[in-house]
């Protein structure tokens, strides 16, 4: 396992977005799995979660905000901790906003393209959060990042550059997503929602050194 959980990177402004995005999704998820009745949860899912085969503009943007499970939402919101900050603090936090909600949609439309007529449910807030490591890859590639390495009954800490951190995780999103080309329904991780956010964010990071939103 290769688990980064902090970076040495120093934040300019307080990323007040990122923890209410990050408060957000708790929230939601302490709702879906803990406040709903059980019986209710597979009609919030059918509602409210992007079906490629019947997207909506509304579950294109809800879905970002609900997940599949506790080990989905503490992964993707830890990612967003660690990165997130940083992004918050180049771009400003309404071009932030902007920003990450673009890299979602971005996400799930190339997820659309590639299983066009998959019904099965897409959830969770990694393709905005690829979006946000993207850019972070542009703008901090050798930004020190501290990662947790784990293999079998050896554990270490070392610290590497972000390139090589978000490197790993593009490699791998790109072969698990190439894995299920060809294949009707893709259970599971939605690769090509992270590959499609993670290029949104390579994208829309140039495009927003040009744009101002006051």
């Amino acid at each position: 396992m290769f688990f980064p959980y902090k970076d040495d990177n120093p934040r300019i402004l307080f990323p007040f977005v990122t923890y209410t995005i990050i408060v957000i999704n708790s929230l939601v998820f302490i709702y879906q799995y803990f406040i709903l009745p059980p019986e209710s949860l597979g009609h919030i899912i059918s509602t409210y979660a992007l079906t490629p085969a019947d997207p909506s503009v509304i579950t294109v943007f809800t879905s970002m905000f609900m997940h599949g499970g506790l080990m989905h939402i503490i992964f993707n919101m830890w990612f967003l901790w660690i990165f997130g900050d940083n992004i918050e603090s180049v771009l400003g936090h309404k071009r932030y906003v902007v920003f990450y909600l673009i890299c979602g949609v971005g996400a799930a439309l190339a997820q659309i393209q590639i299983n066009t007529g998959s019904q099965i449910p897409m959830v969770g807030a990694s393709g905005a959060i690829a979006g946000v490591l993207g850019a972070y890859l542009i703008r901090f590639p050798r930004a020190t990042v501290h990662v947790l390495v784990i293999l079998i009954i050896f554990i270490t800490f070392i610290r590497v550059p972000a390139m090589v951190v978000i490197g790993i995780w593009f490699l791998s999103n790109l072969t698990g997503g190439l894995g299920t080309l060809g294949l009707e329904e893709t259970g599971g991780t939605a690769w090509f929602a992270h590959l499609g956010g993670f290029v949104s964010g390579l994208v829309l990071n140039q495009v927003f050194k040009q744009i101002r939103i006051e």
